[in-house]
């Protein structure tokens, strides 16, 4: 089954995770990556996902890619260093799903990274067109391309009703990041 967790709204990855567990619980084996997520911007689930595949005797795998926010927050590195971290986390990405080791493949704000430009979207498309039938794949992030919308078995929207951000409070961790 091909997924698509998309929206402007909180809960893409906290879904993807979310799937991974109920995965996990079945015995079945999950990789994660993700795009534009860096270890210089640390999220609750950098503290958790590397325990899960410590602890989970080979059931999971989480590596991130990406090199950071791009162009924003300070970012300086140069647009194509943002362009290679993509394309080799995409390239890991399809590595690991043909590799027959994992049941469940999931490119967090990979949709992001289609939509900044840092993979193409015949990259993305082959990538689809390649997934074995016994494993399932999951495309999180913002500003998922109608072809790839277009191709999901399940495509969820997550839409933002209201956010303390809009009221001026900041980011809090363990919520929001």
């Amino acid at each position: 089954m091909f997924m698509v967790f998309t929206g402007n709204g909180k809960g893409k990855t906290t879904a993807a995770i979310g799937q991974a567990i109920r995965a996990l619980g079945d015995g079945k084996r999950v990789f994660m990556t993700q795009f534009i997520k860096s270890t210089g911007y640390p999220s609750g689930e950098d503290g958790m996902l590397p325990q899960m595949t410590s602890r989970t005797g080979g059931l999971m795998h989480f590596e991130k890619g990406g090199l950071g926010f791009v162009g924003i927050l300070g970012d300086k590195l140069p647009f194509e260093e943002h362009c290679a971290a993509a394309v080799t986390t995409l390239a890991r990405a399809k590595e690991a799903m043909l590799s027959g080791k994992y049941d469940l493949v999931i490119l967090d704000e990979v949709n992001v990274a289609l939509d900044l430009k840092l993979i193409d979207l015949p990259a993305a498309l082959a990538f689809l067109d390649a997934v074995p039938a016994s494993v399932d794949v999951i495309f999180t992030g913002r500003y998922a391309h109608s072809e790839v919308l277009f191709r999901a078995d399940l495509a969820t929207r997550c839409e933002e009703l209201s956010h303390p951000y809009r009221g001026g409070e900041k980011a809090r961790k363990g919520v929001e990041y």
